[in-house]
């Protein structure tokens, strides 16, 4: 075999000769690895990519209830959310009956009806020369009324109806509509929501003493992209883009903001990330340290020359990440909150924490083939099961003699060597997290896991599935904002029916207060 760096040197025929050799050994590698896979799934008694089960170690590591036994639960009482109207049904009686008071019956009924109002607007023309319309009720924009646009959104966003089923069901009730008019009513005129969901998250973000994050995959004018989810058990926020990149990220989390800035957080995050010394005196020394969009910083790496190094790591990319953290920090936002993931590596930033349930079920989808290694994976997952039922104790009682023993603990489990070879390298790695793992232990309020983000983000999912992808930013954003405002009421335990009536101003609506508000009163100033 040539060197590589003998290749430059070597005649076209030769050149022929090793690309053909090589890609007759790359094809037999290819069938032993294919092989391989078969004798795996063999081994395995599998067919086809194997169904790992969720291991359970959140529900399994929960406290027991105590003997309810003869103690069976009821149903419980239903609690109406709208004024009963009381009618009496009367009955004749023989004669000689005495009157023995009523049986109270409850019925709900839900009434669906079309109702077209043609208003009669007056028109005057002053003597000014000025014509002057009678204005329209409030809460009509356009042809259609304020409930029916709250129906046509609740339906869509909350009950996830598509669009062509949407048209089907109102056309069935006998409104006369089109699908192009029930596309206005979900994408036109919603800033109000768009606003009101970008400072939910801005409220988030300011507040929070910790939020969990995740990524899905989302179709966007006919192109695979990624939705992230932010939240806690205040909020959640939804943003689809292009890129999963921590570059992404940190551009999310400026919630809407378009600046760059080099400060202090800026220079910290630059230096974590080894960027080269020179590099981050040249930003630090120049006396410009704001930039208001992407277009300006742009300019200033190229007045610097930093868009002219080609070295490892990339000098642009590092200094564009430190410049958004810096925008971040500025902004008031993550403070001194925690992110909680699932160990994916752009969500890797400040104070940082990693899921637990992630990191057993790595253990969980090993492949064990010996009963050395399966009794080495399973009595592995049982110290985790047992350590992470004491993390969930110590958030509830915080202590600093138990601090200290969790901290040992997690020593003795991870720092082992099982002989199981796979096994033995995944708890090097899994040790290697031990400051994220063990986060809790200084933030106890952290939790231990991501099961928040997975429920959040489901909705997204069922919509991916359910509707496709959208076409147009503003059905793109329009999504996202209903989504994490459905979220995020029933987080505050508000209705979203009722969010909607008082957002749109109905005739029969309850006062919703500004969601933001309500995310900034249960937070806590980090």
């Amino acid at each position: 075999m040539v060197a590589p760096s003998d290749i430059n040197g070597l005649p076209p025929a030769e050149l022929r000769q090793l690309v053909a050799k090589l890609l007759e050994e790359n094809a037999e590698q290819r069938r032993v690895i294919a092989e391989l896979r078969e004798e795996i799934t063999r081994l395995k008694g599998l067919k086809g990519r194997p169904d790992i089960k969720p291991s359970g170690m959140e529900k399994g590591t929960n406290a027991k209830p105590g003997d309810k036994r003869g103690k069976r639960r009821g149903r419980g009482t239903v609690a109406l959310q709208v004024a009963i109207e009381t009618a009496i049904l009367r009955v004749t009686a023989p004669p000689g009956s005495r009157f023995k008071g009523y049986v109270p019956y409850l019925v709900q009924e839900l009434m669906l009806g079309v109702r077209v109002a043609r208003y009669r607007r007056e028109r005057w023309l002053t003597p000014a020369g000025e014509t002057l319309v009678a204005p329209l009720p409030g809460g009509v924009r356009g042809h259609c009324g304020p409930e029916l646009r709250r129906f046509v959104l609740m339906q869509h966003h909350q009950g996830q109806v598509t669009v062509e089923r949407l048209v089907t069901m109102l056309q069935g009730i006998g409104i006369s509509i089109s699908k192009r008019e029930v596309m206005r009513l979900l994408i036109a005129g919603h800033d109000a929501f768009l606003s009101e969901s970008r400072e939910v998250l801005r409220a988030g973000l300011q507040t929070a003493r910790w939020i969990s994050v995740d990524d899905t995959g989302a179709r966007h004018a006919g192109k695979n992209g990624f939705c992230t989810q932010i939240g806690n058990d205040d909020f959640a926020w939804f943003g689809t883009t292009p890129s999963k990149s921590r570059l992404n990220f940190l551009d999310l989390l400026r919630a809407g903001h378009s600046d760059y800035v080099i400060n202090e957080p800026a220079l910290a995050y630059m230096r974590e990330r080894a960027l080269a010394a020179p590099v981050i005196r040249l930003l630090a020394a120049d006396p410009e340290r704001q930039f208001a969009d992407q277009p300006a910083w742009q300019c200033h790496l190229e007045r610097l020359g930093i868009t002219a190094l080609h070295v490892t790591p990339d000098p642009v990319c590092i200094a564009t990440e430190g410049a958004l953290w810096g925008a971040v920090t500025a902004h008031g936002f993550l403070q001194q909150t925690v992110i909680v993931s699932d160990d994916a590596g752009q969500f890797a930033i400040a104070r940082h924490a990693l899921c637990w349930v992630h990191a057993e079920r790595l253990v969980h989808k090993l492949d064990a083939f010996s009963e050395h290694d399966r009794a080495a994976q399973q009595h592995l997952r049982w110290l985790i099961w047992r350590f992470f039922a004491d993390l969930k104790a110590y958030r509830a009682d915080p202590t600093s003699h138990w601090r200290t023993l969790l901290r040992v603990r997690f020593d003795r489990i991870f720092d082992r060597r099982t002989g199981f070879a796979t096994l033995d390298r995944l708890l090097q790695r899994l040790h290697g997290n031990k400051s994220e793992l063990l986060r809790v232990l200084d933030r106890p309020e952290t939790p231990l896991h991501t099961n928040s983000s997975e429920n959040d983000i489901r909705c997204q999912v069922t919509k991916r599935h359910v509707s496709g992808g959208t076409k147009s930013a503003a059905g793109r954003d329009c999504r996202d904002a209903f989504l994490g405002l459905a979220k995020t009421c029933r987080k505050l335990g508000i209705v979203f029916w009722d969010y909607l009536g008082a957002r749109l101003d109905t005739q029969v609506r309850t006062n919703v207060p500004y969601l933001p508000d309500l995310v900034r009163c249960r937070g806590h100033p980090a």
